[in-house]
């Protein structure tokens, strides 16, 4: 590998048996021949009830890269990152990994249940290659940091699942890896502990360390990684840039049936909830409600905030708009050199664009507010859907006047 790669996957394939039976008498078979110096030579072909999990993967990730890793359920995700990670071993190709490597890959995966929390910690370090003392001078700050209290001399099996994560998420953190591996589990923690894991991995991806992350969540995914690898039965059907490659995951979920959106979801907060918010429309200019547009008309996104807190100095309004996983626009009132202030208690955050460049049925918004000065997330929504009249569509200019503004609540 050269020294900006820290990941490098060629060909790499892992099949599993469907019968449990023939699983261990292969497995034995395998084994043996390798003991005796033998492998078994049909690694490339599959024996009755055996399927493919992954089949003939390869990429490589550099220093300071993020990687999605998108598809369906049954894809190979976990699978792949299980290999990356060392748990299993793939049947064919090669893997090479630069560094320390740090993953939460499972729930409570590494986690010995009838142990406490403390002593997890030093085991999961000892593993990820810390000494003693390095655990004991890290042991503070991981514990702060998942936020588990008095609970850290209690079993493990005793802990909730988002218990399990954070310490998971804290411990993999702390060592500061060279690589890291992240699966879904990051959903089971509170939005406010998802608002740290991220702001983490943001700080990680500035210092260089490059991570993988598996997720459903395309604004996740769109938001953090500049590339992803989208996997159907086992196979890449494309690596690349992340527009695209979440453009392709959607229509093939769409072609299968499923649905591609759900909306906001106003009862959730995504992040510390400093500010939360409750809801959104879209208007004119003059303020009349829209539920569809003509292409080229001007538009207004309007959302309510409360600040269950005290409001934040100078925030920053980030919005999104997306058709099909293809980025449309993205702009935040600091970018356009507009500062808020002080927020009021409650709120309405306003954007308004001279027309959408569009010539779709629909797109969808999204947007966060976040500290201008720390990156402290502190809510965020997806997918929040406008029509587009079928009768009017035509191509604008990609460059839109945007003007952002806060107003009181009506």
């Amino acid at each position: 590998m050269s020294a900006e790669t820290s990941i490098k996957v060629e060909s790499v394939s892992k099949k599993f048996c469907r019968n449990l039976k023939k699983s261990l008498w292969y497995g034995m078979k395998d084994l043996g021949s390798e003991i005796l110096g033998r492998p078994y030579g049909g690694k490339g072909e599959l024996r009755p009830d055996e399927f493919w999990a992954v089949k003939d993967v390869s990429f490589e990730l550099k220093r300071g890269e993020c990687l999605g890793l998108i598809g369906r359920n049954g894809a190979g995700k976990t699978t792949l990152l299980r290999m990356l990670n060392g748990l299993i071993k793939p049947d064919c190709g090669r893997i090479e990994m630069r560094g320390r490597v740090g993953a939460l890959i499972a729930l409570g995966a590494g986690f010995n249940p009838i142990l406490t929390g403390r002593e997890n910690v030093y085991v999961n370090g000892a593993v990820l290659g810390l000494k003693k003392k390095e655990i004991d001078a890290k042991f503070d700050e991981i514990v702060d940091f998942a936020e588990i209290g008095e609970f850290i001399d209690a079993p493990v099996q005793s802990y909730s699942s988002g218990m399990q994560v954070r310490l998971g998420f804290a411990v993999a953190s702390a060592v500061e890896p060279d690589v890291l591996l992240l699966d879904e589990v990051l959903a089971v923690g509170d939005v406010s502990f998802q608002a740290k894991c991220f702001n983490v991995l943001a700080d990680m991806r500035t210092r260089g360390v490059p991570f993988i992350l598996v997720s459903h969540n395309m604004h996740s995914v769109a938001r953090y990684c500049e590339k992803v690898a989208f996997m159907k039965q086992g196979r890449v059907e494309f690596l690349g840039k992340a527009d695209e490659g979440i453009a392709r995951y959607l229509a093939d979920n769409r072609a299968a049936g499923g649905d591609d959106t759900i909306g906001p979801d106003w009862s959730v907060v995504h992040g510390s909830g400093r500010v939360v918010f409750t809801s959104a429309r879209f208007t004119s200019m003059n303020g009349e409600t829209l539920q569809s547009i003509k292409v080229g008309d001007s538009l207004c996104l309007e959302v309510e905030y409360e600040c269950p807190h005290e409001p934040p100095e100078n925030p920053v309004f980030d919005v999104c708009i997306r058709s099909r996983g293809e980025q449309l626009f993205q702009g935040t009132n600091k970018a356009d050199n507009i500062e808020f202030g002080g927020l009021g208690r409650k709120g309405v955050l306003r954007l308004c664009l001279d027309y959408l460049p569009l010539n779709v049925e629909y797109v969808d918004f999204y947007f966060c507010l976040m500290d201008g000065k720390t990156g402290e997330l502190f809510d965020w929504k997806r997918d929040l859907r406008l029509h587009i009249d079928p009768d009017a569509k035509q191509v604008g200019s990609v460059r839109l006047n945007a003007q952002w503004q806060v107003l009181p609540c009506q």
